[in-house]
């Protein structure tokens, strides 16, 4: 006999629908999504953002591209004509006066020196200061993170006696530290926004890595050298920028306790030239002092902009 049987209905699998394709956005902003389609409104946003983007660089490019011009223009033509592009032609010896004429090559050196020992000791206070709070975390860690914050809220300008005075006789030690780089350097390296900068970087770090190493019998320092520097590349970078543009720059501090020239910074020794030598030198001066910190944001821009990066740091 032939088998009637029924042939077996396939089963219809029941399950969730798919979502449908993603329409246009509804959220509305300035400008709808319905009003963006419309050529006009599009034409004058666009023109609007162009005219903005146009006034930024002005307003932030201006001035540096200025005085990059007035570097190498006759005294003259910038005293008569400031916004005139080079009407009577070029001024190069602008530079090499503000080179050798004013000894500007010791007060650059000096500023390196500043900068270098500055950094060097921002790096030490706030990345040791950041992985006690954040990655030890000791029981009076708390009081310790409030004092730091507590930091914040007091002026600059009240600290500066209490610490010429302890600058003048260091206590225990009984000497004077004026007129030395470690004037500049020792204060500088209680800086509690860096540490909280730093902190913060620390405590967004994944604490799987951490009980890992634990686990695998490394220590305190072990962890710090070999797992949170690593890791700690992006955060370094913005604390290296920050701490060398503010060393570069800073001027009251440096002018109380570098007072003889020959270990005065550009940003101390500039000031007292300028009714001294040509205006075209000065600005050339000028020009010079500002390489270095447009240098540094150019090559770390990308660290303020990029994330901490921990995608595949802790394996599933």
């Amino acid at each position: 006999m032939l088998d009637t049987a029924p042939a077996p209905t396939r089963r219809r699998r029941l399950g969730k629908k798919k979502p449908a394709a993603a329409g246009p956005s509804d959220e509305r902003g300035i400008i709808s999504t319905n009003e963006w389609s419309r050529r006009g409104i599009r034409r004058s946003a666009n023109g609007i953002q162009i005219t903005l983007l146009v006034l930024l660089a002005i307003g932030g490019l201006g001035p540096i591209l200025w005085l990059a011009k007035a570097a190498i223009t006759p005294t003259q033509d910038t005293l008569r004509t400031p916004m005139a592009l080079f009407p009577n032609g070029f001024a190069w010896d602008n530079v090499s006066k503000a080179w050798t004429t004013i000894g500007l090559d010791v007060q650059f050196m000096n500023t390196v020196w500043v900068a270098l020992g500055v950094l060097v000791m921002q790096l030490v206070v706030t990345m040791t200061a950041g992985y006690v709070l954040a990655i030890l975390k000791p029981a009076y860690a708390k009081v310790l993170n409030a004092l730091v914050l507590a930091t914040l809220f007091v002026p600059s300008v009240v600290l500066l006696v209490p610490l010429y005075l302890t600058i003048l006789d260091v206590p225990f030690l009984g000497i004077s530290l004026q007129n030395t780089f470690w004037a500049v350097w020792l204060p500088a390296g209680a800086n509690a926004f860096n540490i909280l900068l730093v902190k913060r970087f620390f405590e967004n770090l994944p604490p799987e890595i951490f009980e890992a190493a634990r686990t695998e019998g490394a220590g305190s320092f072990r962890i710090f050298w070999q797992i949170v520097l690593p890791l700690s590349k992006p955060i370094i970078g913005v604390v290296s920028v920050f701490a060398v543009i503010a060393a570069w720059k800073d001027f009251l501090w440096p002018k109380l306790v570098l007072a003889l020239p020959e270990v005065q910074p550009l940003s101390v020794r500039l000031p007292q030239l300028q009714q001294t030598i040509d205006l075209g030198t000065y600005l050339a001066a000028l020009a010079i002092s500002t390489l270095v910190p447009i240098v540094l944001f150019i090559i770390f821009q990308g660290l303020f902009l990029k994330s901490a990066g921990m995608g595949g740091a802790v394996k599933g």
